[in-house]
């Protein structure tokens, strides 16, 4: 990231105590927002491995039935994402309104944009068809968007309620909740997918009723600890939900919308390309699916990461410090270095016993597991790439700049990126491996600009800062 350094000795207020706390604030907001989307991710991966054990067509319909529903997901997660950086300049300046405020028109910007959405996952089949996809494949995938549909709308509830405790400073409760959820997950996904105790053998369609009881019963129970718990209920963020604050509303739906599109710009390219795989057959698709659901798994610490830097920066920011904005920076790119930087070796020397965790017979379905350990090999070039991409748009959410970053996302994901896998997969005839190598290169051209912007950003209000 190019900017002044932080640790410059214009900056007298960041002596090495305070950089040791900023670092230490970091960490202790981080580690369990990264466990948490570790968690939420574990529910999408037993999803995937469960499918995985009813064969190689379940893999290929299941998996590209999840990337499906993410896609609407993440917009109605973006929009809710909002809610974090509102609420924590609210607490900053010591305005609990504006905290609880950010919070109840977060919901109805969410229902207000999941519902449709969740009516459009009914209908996917036949556009399934047109891309190419194999009739069966397409057929099993729009059963599991049946029943997965309704649970649209709550994800992106839990993530609004998640950012408002989040801004709060207080983790525990999300690491529980998360927890229960993956134990009932799996326990619903054995009781439905196969049929155990007498239940009827619902194959994908009881995978997709229970990622729908799982997002119903995670917003039930964070609702109630926001309307119960201390610090959360003297808020009473549920108080009068049904007033419309239409200012705040605007204000959510001008900095949900980008992040919503930013992230439906980043996710749309990893759909892309499982489509683009999905014309090769099923043996690439499901060999995709596995390796893209292993850098899933490897992206929610980054992404966790990117949440907190988000807070930390939004607190700044309110707090008017713009040498520890300067610092947060710093501190988000060094973390994402060493710990993607990890990442990227263990996919590397070691991408088969991952792999065989998603095969029913590792032995038996040898081409896809060979073409999966192909494509984690070119997965670790790009890890780094995709940590920084994400928390440099954390950073710049913390700023409320969402705008710059939704085109930046455009330009990176898709005339770099997609155009990359197109050449990859069609001209150049490299199969999955094009359709990977597009992804890294546009996951870097991505993250350098995110970086870049944040730092111009910082730099300006530095200089406006030292003004007389």
């Amino acid at each position: 990231m190019n900017g002044p350094n932080p640790a410059s000795a214009g900056d007298a207020a960041l002596s090495a105590a305070a950089r040791g706390r900023e670092l230490a604030a970091l960490v202790r907001l981080g580690i369990p927002l990264a466990l948490t989307q570790l968690g939420q991710v574990a529910i999408q991966t037993t999803d995937l491995v469960m499918m995985g054990w009813l064969g190689t067509e379940a893999l290929a319909a299941g998996g590209l039935a999840v990337h499906i529903w993410v896609l609407p997901a993440l917009f109605g997660i973006g929009l809710a994402a909002a809610v974090a950086p509102l609420a924590a300049e609210g607490l900053a300046a010591q305005r609990p309104r504006t905290v609880r405020r950010s919070l109840r028109q977060g919901l109805w910007a969410v229902a207000v944009v999941t519902l449709p959405l969740a009516l459009g996952l009914t209908m996917v089949e036949p556009g399934l068809l047109w891309l190419g996809q194999d009739p069966t494949v397409a057929h099993d995938a729009q059963t599991y968007l049946y029943a997965a549909a309704a649970g649209l709308p709550f994800a992106g509830a839990v993530v609004a309620l998640r950012g408002f405790v989040t801004a709060c400073g207080r983790t525990r409760e999300l690491l529980l909740i998360t927890a229960a959820a993956i134990v009932v997950n799996a326990a619903s996904n054995a009781l439905l997918i196969f049929g155990l105790f007498g239940l009827p053998r619902l194959e994908l369609v009881g995978a997709g009723l229970t990622s729908t009881l799982v997002h119903f019963g995670s917003f039930v129970a964070l609702a109630l600890v926001v309307m119960h718990r201390r610090p959360f209920r003297r808020y009473r963020v549920f108080a009068r939900w049904w007033r419309p604050d239409w200012t705040t509303f605007r204000t959510v739906m001008a900095i949900g919308l980008p992040i919503g599109c930013t992230l439906l710009l980043e996710v749309g390219l990893f759909s892309a390309a499982t489509l683009l795989m999905g014309t090769l057959g099923p043996v690439p698709l499901a060999a995709h699916n596995v390796a893209i659901q292993i850098c899933t798994i490897v992206f929610m610490i980054p992404l966790g990461l990117s949440q907190a830097v988000t807070i930390r920066v939004a607190l700044a920011a309110g707090a008017r410090d713009p040498a520890r904005l300067a610092l947060i920076g710093w501190l988000a790119v060094g973390i994402t270095i060493a710990t993607m930087g990890s990442a990227a070796l263990l996919l590397w020397l070691a991408p088969g016993p991952l792999v065989d965790v998603f095969l029913e017979d590792p032995a038996g379905q040898g081409d896809v597991r060979t073409l999966a350990i192909t494509l984690l090999g070119v997965a670790a070039i790009f890890q780094l790439a995709d940590g920084l991409q994400i928390v440099g748009g954390g950073l710049l959410r913390g700023l409320r700049d969402t705008m710059i970053p939704m085109l930046y996302a455009a330009f990176g994901y898709w005339a770099i990126g997609f155009t990359g896998a197109v050449i990859g997969i069609w001209w150049l005839e490299l199969g999955g491996i094009g359709v990977w190598s597009g992804l890294a290169l546009g996951l870097t051209v991505t993250a350098s600009l995110a970086l870049r912007r944040y730092a111009l950003l910082v730099g300006r209000r530095r200089r406006a800062s030292s003004l007389p």
